[in-house]
């Protein structure tokens, strides 16, 4: 399973690439491009570049998902096994996965209608904004859907013991939904970011998912690893288009369901690891980066007594240029950063109590010494 699973790869590369220079042609023809923010929004001057790229990378992840499911599911629900006796209708590895795909349909489903309801919302946004109390009101209402229509996407759902009742898991839920999606659409903010940093934290989830023999998770996760990848093809600073809102939500989305689903202990070590509660903070450590951003930028604009919902040029990002560091390379150590918490994150749930303490406080450490050094410079600066 683990080589079908990283074939999905190239798979979504070679679908997402040649769709990216398409969806490129024709916005380009219909004058879809780089527009101004809504009213009071800071951000660079808009591009002559299309922002529609979104439409490539959802089609690349998307598609994939459902073909598979129209093709695979009637399979795994039906007692009929006649098809297996066909030689090469379907690979082996398979076989036995197969039931588990059938029963998972429905939510395989639910998350891709969630992907469209938020890549459709990301196309009107980019085309005419609709202000942020309306894209966080539908984000909302997409993000509480998952765990009140499939109950087994939930957070935390042994706390709800001690809740009486199950809203803490379901309000957990849609708080980490909201925050990994709009945090990587908040890094949507120089050319190559997001793709970059999405693939690569994608690839680290991506690994965690082959080893805990999570196959439908690990197949979604290679169709995103991909896609940012055949997307970044034209996305690559200089960009040569964006991807917009269409695509930040639904990669945003995308990783903050599948950290939902993810196992973070490995069955093998189920006995030996029982009870060692810290593998869910693994999402934490490799999206520690994006995190650190969408925090950091809600911080900054509070204490300047603006909206936190109303864009600027106070990212993460846009901090190290001024810093002195080129766009093209505040983006290189953006990358960087998040692949060193990334695979900092990869083994957090197999590992024994004082390693995983060094993982995390390893993590911390740098965060911590990016916000010491933005603090010491922002202090040099006003002196």
């Amino acid at each position: 399973m683990t080589r079908l699973v990283l074939g999905l790869i190239p798979l979504a590369f070679l679908l997402a690439w040649p769709l990216t220079v398409i969806v490129r042609r024709i916005s380009a023809s219909l004058g879809a491009m780089d527009a101004a923010g809504v009213e009071g929004q800071v951000k660079a001057a808009p591009r002559r570049v299309p922002n529609t790229g979104g439409v490539a990378i959802f089609l690349a992840i998307a598609a994939p998902i459902v073909l598979g499911l129209w093709f695979l599911a009637p399979m795994g629900a039906s007692s009929d096994t006649e098809w297996q006796e066909e030689p090469g209708l379907i690979p082996v590895d398979l076989y036995e996965h197969l039931p588990r795909l059938a029963h998972s349909a429905d939510t395989a489903l639910l998350l891709v209608g969630c992907l469209a309801a938020l890549h459709v919302l990301g196309l009107i946004d980019d085309r005419r904004p609709l202000g942020p109390f309306v894209k966080l009101g539908v984000m909302t209402a997409v993000a509480a859907a998952v765990p009140l229509l499939s109950p087994e996407t939930r957070m935390l759902t042994m706390l709800d013991a001690h809740a009486g009742g199950s809203w803490l898991s379901i309000a957990l839920t849609v708080l980490w939904l909201l925050v990994v999606t709009n945090a990587m659409n908040f890094m949507d903010n120089m050319d190559g970011l997001t793709a970059g940093t999405a693939g690569i934290a994608s690839a680290c989830f991506l690994a965690a998912a082959i080893l805990h023999q999570q196959w439908f998770v690990g197949a979604c996760l290679a169709l995103l690893v991909g896609a940012c990848a055949g997307f970044l093809v034209l996305n690559y600073p200089p960009a040569k288009i964006f991807m917009g809102d269409g695509g930040s939500l639904v990669i945003g989305f995308l990783l903050g369901f599948l950290t939902i689903r993810t196992t973070y202990v490995p069955d093998a070590f189920a006995g030996m690891l029982a009870g060692r509660w810290y593998g869910v903070f693994m999402p934490l450590c490799v999206l520690a980066v994006p995190i650190y951003d969408f925090v950091s930028v809600v911080v900054i604009r509070l204490s300047q007594g603006r909206s936190p919902f109303v864009g600027d040029m106070q990212h993460l990002s846009h901090r190290l240029v001024g810093m002195g560091l080129s766009k093209r390379a505040s983006v290189m150590v953006i990358w960087g950063l998040t692949l060193v918490t990334g695979i900092s994150g990869i083994v957090l749930g197999g590992l024994a109590p004082w390693q995983a303490a060094l993982v995390g406080g390893q993590v911390l450490v740098i965060l911590g010494l990016i916000a010491a050094f933005e603090f010491a410079r922002s202090r040099g600066t006003s002196a």
